[in-house]
């Protein structure tokens, strides 16, 4: 299993900048205009792919399916009625959408959640998100998993057994390349159900597998919740993306607009710079003059001359670093000198005698 993970033409390691995924779900209700004109401002924003929801009422929920989310936000209280409202594309719609985002550079993703959508979106899909609520449904897992393709999961609302269970029903079924997203399947998620210190516990549990997050949370001026989520390691972000955040009902009222996004992708940019390339602790290039003029030398503190055993006394520490370093202060104590020396003189190993033995 790699620890990278290739998501259209970016490859994403933990070092990455966030590859940002504009949720634009079925916030399109159903107009075509629509769908591409929030597709034209995930561009403008700054996203990496924009993505929809490819579903049919009857295959995705009984009519007896009760809702989960804010009814005070989204009134309908059956899962079945609401999607039903929304499940009007059809294949020939999908593949319209993905050539606009063709135009527009972009990624075009939608989520599948029946058979029939991961048939046909498989030729026009570069990898395949699945939605938390998929994550234990096993056969279907293995049937997107059969495509081959890099598969990016949510994992809202579930344990890490069941997490360990789906991973390796998507690897033995031909999948390899394999992102987790952190999520809380909540609509919306207040801050303090946000837990985005679980990034942190699924880095851990899953070292070789690339760490996002998919919020829910409703966004601020400063997108505090996308940006703590990439210093945390999320380097896959997903939020749902809107023109209108004030559109009653469905998931415009927790979702981002343009420039929401926009402001989140320069913020990312900049921390991306400031976090740099490695995780190693080692001096970068511009540091080697501070570390050779800032850094102290053992200098004489008095003359001394030719043969002469040096105390403690004889010693002191100052800069530049260009000579023996005040780490090897012990390994000088009692070294015989080569030659005399005037008081701040740097010492250099030439000017001692080997070690007496």
């Amino acid at each position: 299993m790699s620890n990278s993970i290739k998501l259209g033409s970016r490859i994403i390691n933990r070092q990455s900048k966030p590859y940002v995924i504009a949720e634009i779900g079925v916030n399109h209700e159903g107009s075509m205009d629509q769908a591409k004109r929030l597709i034209d401002q995930a561009k403008k924003g700054g996203a990496d792919a924009a993505k929809f929801q490819s579903y049919k009422a009857g295959t995705l929920a009984s009519k007896h399916s009760p809702s989960y989310w804010d009814t005070s936000k989204e009134p309908t209280k059956s899962q079945y009625e609401l999607f039903q409202k929304y499940d009007k594309f059809g294949p020939d719609d999908y593949m319209a959408l993905a050539e606009h985002c063709r135009h527009n550079d972009l990624d075009f993703l939608s989520t599948p959640f029946d058979d029939a959508a991961i048939e046909f979106l498989d030729p026009i899909v570069p990898f395949f998100k699945i939605a938390s609520a998929d994550l234990t449904n096993i056969p279907f897992l293995r049937k997107v998993a059969s495509k081959g393709k890099p598969i990016v999961l949510s994992t809202g609302a579930s344990t890490l057994v069941e997490i360990d269970l789906a991973v390796d029903a998507i690897t033995q079924a031909g999948s390899v390349e394999i992102g987790l997203l952190h999520c809380i399947l909540n609509y919306p998620t207040s801050n303090n159900n946000a837990h985005l210190r679980m990034i942190e516990g699924l880095k851990r549990a899953y070292p070789r597998n690339i760490i996002g997050y998919s919020d829910h949370t409703l966004p601020d001026d400063s997108m505090t919740s996308l940006l703590s989520a990439y210093l945390l390691g999320a380097v896959i972000i997903e939020k749902h993306f809107t023109d209108d955040k004030s559109l009653p009902g469905n998931d415009h009222y927790h979702a981002m607009d343009q420039y929401d996004l926009a402001r989140f992708v320069n913020l990312a940019e900049s921390i991306h710079e400031l976090l740099g390339p490695t995780e190693h602790k080692a001096p970068i290039n511009t540091e080697l003059i501070s570390r050779k003029n800032a850094r102290r030398s053992i200098v004489l503190a008095r003359d001394v001359s030719v043969g002469h055993k040096l105390i403690a006394a004889d010693l002191t520490y100052k800069r530049p670093g260009s000579g023996i370093s005040p780490l090897y202060w012990d390994s000088i104590i009692d070294r015989r000198t080569t030659r005399a020396l005037e008081t701040d003189h740097i010492l250099q190993w030439q000017d001692l005698a080997a070690d007496e033995e």
